[in-house]
């Protein structure tokens, strides 16, 4: 994982030496050449019977523009959060706290990227590593590929600096439910609610 996460630092590094000599664009919205640094935050809160679940995730990145529709795009994952789950089916519900790194790259089609307000799609994929933690009963780290289709929307409230919204869209994942022999969970899913929907900012250097 160590490794994973130094060869990712050294692109982004590389990636921010070359875009000093990008051109220079001026005035909102995006061009092919343009290096932006971003950051999403999503949080979720549902009631479990008497008890209260919750759940962030916070995702840093960095993206940069190979064309001028076309971005590639690196986030950092970390994430965390309470639920109550019944582990047994006996209908006792035990606490259960996560917390969570990982890593996602990929590519991001924006329409009208020049003007103030664009849209965009997306597709990338993610690994994550995400402890659970089961009250009296232990603990266990679970790996997480996923592949991921989310749709974003963007707007510029300045020459730099832009509000961003991005929806979960379709996605697929692959659990190893903490290994040591237990059985492989694999997901299709589209995020359809509210939850599913981070808020964040872009600053276009």
């Amino acid at each position: 994982m160590k490794k994973i996460i130094l060869t990712v630092a050294a692109v982004f590094a590389l990636t921010f030496a070359n875009a000093q000599d990008k051109k220079e664009s001026t005035g909102e919205g995006f061009s092919n050449g343009d290096l932006y640094l971003t950051g999403t935050v999503g949080f979720n809160s549902t009631k479990v019977g008497d008890f209260k679940a919750d759940g962030w995730e916070l995702s840093p990145g960095v993206g940069y523009f190979i064309a001028d529709n076309l971005a590639i795009e690196g986030k950092l994952n970390i994430m965390g959060g309470k639920n109550y789950e019944d582990v047994f089916n006996d209908g006792d519900l035990y606490e259960v706290k996560t917390t969570g790194f990982g890593i996602a790259a990929g590519v991001k089609y924006f329409w009208t990227p020049a003007s103030k307000f664009s849209l965009s799609i997306g597709g990338n994929l993610s690994y994550d590593s995400v402890k659970r933690d089961i009250t009296g009963l232990g603990d266990s780290t679970s790996k997480i590929i996923g592949v991921n289709v989310p749709l974003g929307m963007n707007y510029f409230v300045s020459d730099d600096f832009a509000l961003t919204a991005e929806w979960g869209g379709f996605g697929y994942s692959s659990n190893d439910n903490g290994g040591n022999g237990a059985d492989k969970t694999t997901s299709f899913n589209l995020g359809v609610d509210l939850s599913a929907i981070n808020f964040g900012v872009i600053y276009k250097l």
